[in-house]
């Protein structure tokens, strides 16, 4: 049985907690958050123990993984806590701020034996598995284009209750959902290559309200297209147009397909239980087996993309570029 401690007891922290305890080989040994109440909270419905300071507690000869929770800003120092500490670690996305510290957290990736990953769920997704599979097969034809479109009523959503979610430096809506959608492209057409964008921001030092751009990836060109604040309702979407059909992504999990004229028919409505996948594949890889993890490593290709995007101002920015 592994022990797991979790740092944040937000909305995410209670999902992973959840699939640990649905997973036969974990269970939630030990909980931190700064809001003692909150941990109280926590630990209560899940039985373990509280702190409110993470490095006692993954200091703990008992903890054999830690689920790294809090805001991106702080990601790097309870990743290299645990990390000094000889645990497993599984981190939340956005691998940090921004792909310079994201890169101190490769080098610290790099330097442990003990297993690391990013909780990054398309890796794991029917619908995004089975667009791959699609794509790979010819089944749309020669790629055209890649299209990214989000639409937010509100930003930070009704049910993110955290106000750094809303502010410029860690927080957004790019950050915390466009993540998902590049690293989709990644998975499916490899390392995007360069961004052309404009961005309008809801307030100086606020989140982003308007993004209109563009990419491109193994010489397909990619339009991103995200806004905030509107009276519509909400939308995350990835559409794959090809010369012989195309595929749609919708609401983070439903496949669909266009071709021939024909009306879209959907050909994936399961989502998949991705976190208790992600929990199964990182136990496998404690066992020494390959449990097929999203990389600190490719998490950051993904932020070099996200700073990319915010430092283009209408220009294009290769990627990784400095």
């Amino acid at each position: 049985m592994y022990n797991v401690a979790i740092v944040g007891c937000g909305v995410i922290g209670n999902r992973l907690a959840d699939a640990f305890v649905a997973h036969g080989d974990t269970t939630v040994w030990a909980a931190c958050d700064l809001v003692e109440e909150k941990v109280e909270s926590f630990a209560a419905e899940y039985d373990c123990a509280a702190y409110t300071d993470y490095e006692a507690m993954v200091a703990e000869e008992a903890v054999d993984i830690v689920y790294v929770g809090v805001p991106p800003k702080v990601h790097r120092e309870v990743v290299e806590a645990a990390v000094d500490a000889g645990k497993a670690v599984i981190c939340e996305k956005p691998i940090a701020a921004d792909a310079t510290v994201g890169a101190e957290l490769v080098a610290l990736e790099e330097a442990t034996d003990q297993p690391t990953a990013v909780n990054l769920p398309f890796r794991y997704t029917p619908g995004v598995r089975e667009l791959i599979d699609r794509v790979e097969a010819g089944e749309i034809g020669e790629v055209q284009r890649i299209e990214l479109t989000f639409r937010f009523p509100q930003w930070p959503r009704e049910w993110q209750d955290v106000e750094w979610l809303a502010g410029r430096e860690q927080g957004g809506p790019l950050r915390e959902v466009g993540t998902h959608y590049l690293f989709g492209v990644q998975e499916a057409f490899g390392s995007i290559e360069w961004v052309d964008a404009d961005i309008d921001y809801s307030a100086p030092g606020r989140y982003e309200e308007s993004i209109t751009g563009y990419f491109g990836v193994e010489g397909i060109p990619g339009i991103i297209d995200l806004l905030t604040d509107c009276d519509v309702d909400e939308e995350n979407s990835m559409t794959v147009v090809g010369t012989e059909g195309s595929l749609e992504l919708l609401d983070w999990y439903r496949l669909a397909e266009n071709a021939g004229g024909e009306e879209q028919r959907v050909v994936v409505d399961e989502p998949g239980d991705t976190t208790l996948s992600l929990v199964e594949a990182f136990v496998a890889e404690l066992e020494g087996e390959d449990g097929d993890l999203v990389s600190f490593a490719e998490t950051n290709d993904v932020q070099q993309v996200v700073d990319a995007i915010f430092a283009s101002e209408g220009e294009r920015v290769v990627v990784g570029e400095e």
